[in-house]
C-alpha cells in the first residue's frame, strides 16, 4: 500500500472486496472489451458486408478478440492516453496491438457512450444485486431480533418523552418497514435498468443506417442482439448520444433511501445505547476512548449514520447532472460520475455491511428496560386507573383532575427531589380513588400496556417479512467483514 498519496477511505477501510471488484478497472474496461465483442458479433449475424461484397466482420476476427477479452494491456492504452487525450479510442488502440487482424473492425460504427455507457448500466445493475443481498440480510437479522423480543415491553418515546409502552421487538419492525421499502424500490428500478444499446452520436442511428445501407430492421435488430448478448431484456427505446442521466438519478436516489433508513436505526440504537438499554456490539479488546477507559461508544452506530449523510448528499450529484445536461449531450457529466456514481455505492456498500454486523450482535439488557419502565409505568396506568374508579361510581371529570394534580406532585418528586415516582401511593392514600396499593400494584403488569405489539410483531413478519425472504433464501447468510 502505497503511503505518500492519498487512498480513498471507502476503499481502505469501508466498503467490502466485491464491491471494489466491481468499481475496477478490470471491470469497467473487460466489461468495455466483451461490448465490443458483442457489436462484432451482432454485425457479423446480421450480414454487415464490406464494400468488396464480403462480410466486414469475420468469425476469425471475433475470435482474436475474445482472446485477449481478459488481458488486457493498461500500459499500452496509458501511453496512448497521454498522446490523443481520449480514453475510449485509447483502448481501442490498446486492443488492436494485440488483435492485429480485427484491429480495423474493433468499435465499429460506435460512439464511445456505447463501451461507457453500455458499461455504466452492467456495472450499477451489478451493484445493485450485491446491495440487495445484503439488504435481504439486514431485514432477515432484523427480523429474528424482531421475533425474538416481540413479547419484552419497553418504554416507547414520543418527542424522546416517555410514551405509552411497546416491545423491543416492535420498535425493530419499524426499522424492518423502511427497509422493505427499500428493497421494493431497488427491485423495481434494477429491473427496469436497459442498455443504451448502438444509437450513435445523436441517438439517431445514423452511422448504422450507413453501414447496413439503409436498412432499418437490421438496425433495430442490432440493439436487440446487444442487449440480449449482454444479458439484458432491452435497450432504451430513444436517446441522445447517452443514456438519459435520470437513470442514475434513479439509481442513486434507491441508495439515499437505503441510506436514510440505515440511519434512522443507528440513530435509535445511539439512543437507547445512551438509556443502557440496547448496545451495539462491543469486542473483548475493543476501545471505547483514548481518554476514558470505561467508555462503550456507538461507534458501529455513528459510522452508519455518518456515511449514510453522505450517500443521502450524493443522490444530489447525479440529479443535478440530470437537470443540466443540454440537448443530445454535454461531457460536463463524466467527472462528476466517475465519483459520485462509485463512490455512492462503495459507502452504502459499508453501510450494509455494519448494519448486518450490528443487527446480529445487538444486546438487549432486558434488566435496565424493565426497570426504566417501571419507573414512569405509574403514569402510564392513570388512564385504567380512572376508568376503574368511574365503573365503581366516581365522577369522570373530577377523577381526570385529581390525578392530574397527583401527577403532577410525583412528577416533581421526581424531577426535583430525586426521589423515587410515588404516585401509586398518593393514588391509594386519595379516597376519591377507593383502591388500595396493593391492588394498584398488581395492576403494574407491562404486558397489559403494550395493546397490540407483540401480535403486529408476528403478522408482520408472517404476512410481509417471510414471503420476501423465502422468495429470497438463497441470498440470504451474508457474513459481513468490518475493517475498522
Amino acid at each position: 500500500m502505497s503511503t505518500d498519496s492519498y487512498t480513498s477511505p471507502l476503499s481502505e477501510r469501508y466498503a467490502s472486496k466485491e464491491m471494489q471488484r466491481v468499481f475496477s478497472p478490470d471491470m469497467k474496461f473487460g466489461t468495455w472489451r466483451r461490448l465490443w465483442i458483442a457489436l462484432a458479433e451482432a454485425e457479423n449475424e446480421l450480414g454487415l458486408l464490406g464494400e468488396d461484397g464480403k462480410p466486414a466482420v469475420t468469425k476469425e476476427q471475433i475470435e482474436e478478440l475474445k482472446a485477449h477479452v481478459d488481458d488486457i494491456n493498461y500500459e499500452d492504452a496509458k501511453a496512448r492516453e497521454k498522446l490523443v487525450r481520449h480514453d475510449v479510442m485509447s483502448h481501442v488502440y490498446a486492443y488492436g496491438l494485440q488483435c492485429p487482424n480485427a484491429k480495423g473492425i474493433i468499435h465499429l460504427g460506435a460512439t464511445s457512450c456505447y463501451v461507457g455507457d453500455n458499461t455504466d448500466i452492467i456495472i450499477m445493475k451489478e451493484a445493485l444485486d450485491i446491495i440487495k443481498g445484503k439488504l435481504l440480510t439486514v431485514i432477515d437479522d432484523l427480523s429474528k431480533f424482531a421475533m425474538k423480543y416481540k413479547d419484552l415491553p419497553t418504554l416507547a418515546f414520543t418527542h424522546f418523552q416517555p410514551a405509552q409502552p411497546t416491545t423491543v421487538g416492535k420498535r425493530a419492525t419499524l426499522w424492518i418497514q423502511e427497509f422493505l421499502m427499500d428493497l421494493a424500490d431497488l427491485e423495481y428500478v434494477s429491473d427496469s435498468l436497459r442498455l443504451l444499446g448502438s444509437k450513435g452520436t445523436t441517438g439517431t442511428q445514423a452511422s448504422f443506417m450507413e453501414l447496413f445501407g439503409g436498412d432499418e430492421e437490421k438496425v433495430k435488430a442490432l440493439d436487440k442482439l446487444i442487449a440480449k448478448k449482454m444479458g439484458f431484456e432491452g435497450c432504451y427505446p430513444v436517446s441522445g448520444q447517452t443514456y438519459s442521466r435520470k437513470v442514475d438519478t434513479r439509481v442513486m436516489n434507491v441508495l439515499a433511501g437505503i441510506a436514510a433508513s440505515a440511519h434512522k436505526m443507528s440513530n435509535d440504537i445511539r439512543l437507547l445505547q445512551h438509556l443502557k438499554e440496547v448496545e451495539e456490539p462491543f469486542e473483548k479488546n475493543q476501545i471505547g476512548s483514548s481518554a476514558m477507559a470505561y467508555k462503550r461508544n456507538p461507534m458501529r452506530s455513528e459510522r452508519i449514520a455518518s456515511l449514510s449523510r453522505y450517500v443521502m448528499i450524493d443522490a444530489l450529484n447525479p440529479a443535478i447532472t440530470s437537470a443540466t445536461q443540454w440537448f443530445e449531450r454535454t461531457l460536463d457529466d463524466s467527472a462528476n460520475k466517475r465519483l459520485s456514481i462509485a463512490e455512492g455505492f462503495l459507502a452504502t456498500d459499508g453501510v450494509l455491511d455494519l448494519c448486518m454486523n450490528v443487527a446480529t450482535g445487538l444486546v438487549v439488557n432486558d434488566k435496565v428496560i424493565t426497570k426504566r419502565l417501571m419507573s414512569e409505568l405509574p403514569f402510564m396506568a392513570t388512564e385504567n386507573i380512572m376508568m376503574d374508579a368511574v365503573k365503581a361510581g366516581g365522577d369522570r371529570q373530577e377523577l381526570h383532575e385529581e390525578i392530574r394534580r397527583l401527577s403532577m406532585e410525583a412528577g416533581a418528586n421526581v424531577k426535583q427531589k430525586g426521589l423515587d415516582n410515588n404516585l401509586l401511593e398518593l393514588i391509594a392514600a386519595d379516597d376519591k380513588f377507593n383502591v388500595t396499593l396493593a391492588e394498584l400494584e398488581k395492576a403494574m403488569d407491562p404486558s397489559k400496556y403494550v395493546g397490540r405489539a407483540p401480535s403486529q410483531v408476528v403478522e408482520f413478519i408472517d404476512e410481509y417479512v417471510k414471503p420476501v425472504l423465502d422468495a429470497n433464501k438463497d441470498r440470504l447468510g451474508i457474513e459481513a467483514e468490518i475493517n475498522v
